[in-house]
């Protein structure tokens, strides 16, 4: 049929123009894989190694692809060896894939291990991953990250470090709640208060250390404080508890860098027992992750204040999710956690405590991997919160 001729001719016609603009690599990819191809230069790159360098408590995931773009991510709060392991055994997932395929990439090393779906050796590998593979992203396209997540919801974002720990140990027990345990936190509390002024923040982290009767006798004699929002209120696993705080407490609570994922953050808001969440890059699955969590609670009214206890290279890519996202409240942030020398970062903190939004592409941060196959080198001792005993010679959390 003459129309099915010309109709042919026309697809041939059209396959030309589009094989004269695309090299040859780009053609063999398109046919091999059809949904990598956007028609762009990112339509041939593809990962072709992985590195997992453990140094210190930490462990720094390399990303390479045959574009020679490479991209940087953190592993955080798992013992290194273990963790370095488990990502270089992913690397077979990853192999030959193209990198900007994050949502893709993301799902596939997640339902890879369906009968150990999650956890948190499994997730806090996937988000240095994850957190690499927004790096190489950033850096095909030259732009930093939170552009390509839906560009800059603030011009700045809040940052504050974590203060002086303290605890009561004065009483019959570890946590008795009596009245001497009580008034050395309120005391404590009040003198930051009297430092930061009422313009700044107070926190107060319970750390899942305090049992929730204590925490709800402490809580009310915190009121006269002003503290802004009280951390980690509880282990998470048992709503109920959860539920309980929050109908016996004035003051807001956060919780969240425990949790993984979006689904772990679902009960919070739901049974809304839950002022601010605190999701961690780190740990929740990385910046895919973080974004789906904050949009989540954004449904339900719920800003985020970001847990974040990495190097500046976790730092930065929390940043990233943190500038893109509307609800937000604060983000935490040790600067001498970074060790002397492995990072360069482009972006700054002011007088005010306010974070610059991260610069250049990608993630906006280099790595002097001299100083990290130095650090590499040294010894790493773990040390174990259970090494805590209460006075009855019991384990304690802290």
């Amino acid at each position: 049929m003459p129309g099915s001729v010309r109709f042919a001719a026309d697809l041939i016609g059209v396959f030309r123009m589009l094989t004269e603009r695309l090299n040859e690599q780009d053609v063999i990819a398109a046919i091999q894989n059809p949904a990598a191809q956007v028609g762009d230069r990112s339509s041939s790159i593809r990962i072709n190694r992985l590195t997992a360098t453990p140094a210190g408590p930490k462990v720094f995931v390399k990303i390479e692809t045959n574009h020679g773009i490479t991209g940087w991510g953190e592993i955080d709060q798992l013992e290194p060896q273990v963790a370095a392991a488990l990502a270089r055994s992913l690397f077979e997932l990853l192999d030959g894939e193209n990198p900007t395929r994050i949502e893709h990439l993301w799902q596939k090393l997640f339902r890879a291990h369906r009968n150990v779906r999650g956890g948190p050796f499994m997730v806090h590998t996937i988000a240095g991953i994850d957190m690499a593979l927004w790096d190489i992203a950033g850096k095909l396209w030259n732009t930093p990250v939170y552009r390509l997540l839906g560009g800059p919801a603030r011009d700045r974002i809040r940052v504050y470090p974590s203060a002086t720990a303290t605890k009561p140990g004065a009483g019959p027990g570890e946590w008795s709640a009596n009245p001497g345990d009580i008034q050395r936190f309120v005391t404590y509390i009040q003198g930051e208060r009297n430092r930061v002024g009422a313009d700044g923040m107070v926190i107060f982290d319970a750390h899942c250390a305090l049992p929730p009767p204590f925490l709800i006798q402490l809580a009310a004699a915190l009121n006269p404080t002003d503290v802004n929002f009280i951390e980690e209120v509880a282990v998470p696993g048992n709503i109920e508890v959860f539920k309980r705080l929050k109908a016996a407490i004035r003051i807001p609570l956060a919780t969240g860098e425990r949790d993984r994922t979006i689904w772990e953050f679902i009960p919070y808001l739901q049974e809304r027992c839950l002022d601010i969440i605190q999701p961690d890059c780190a740990h929740t699955g990385g910046i895919t992750q973080m974004k789906k969590i904050a949009t989540l609670a954004e449904a339900y009214h719920v800003p985020i204040a970001p847990h974040c206890v990495t190097t500046e290279l976790g730092v930065s890519a929390s940043l990233h999710a943190s500038a893109a996202v509307p609800f937000f409240v604060i983000h935490e942030y040790y600067p001498q956690i970074t060790p002397q020398g492995l990072i360069r970062k482009n972006w700054t903190v002011d007088k005010e405590g306010y974070a610059s939004l991260p610069q250049g592409p990608g993630l906006g941060v280099e790595i002097d991997e001299k100083v990290l196959a130095e650090l590499a080198k040294r010894p790493h001792r773990p040390e174990w919160p259970t090494r805590g005993r209460l006075r009855d010679g019991s384990i304690a959390d802290y």
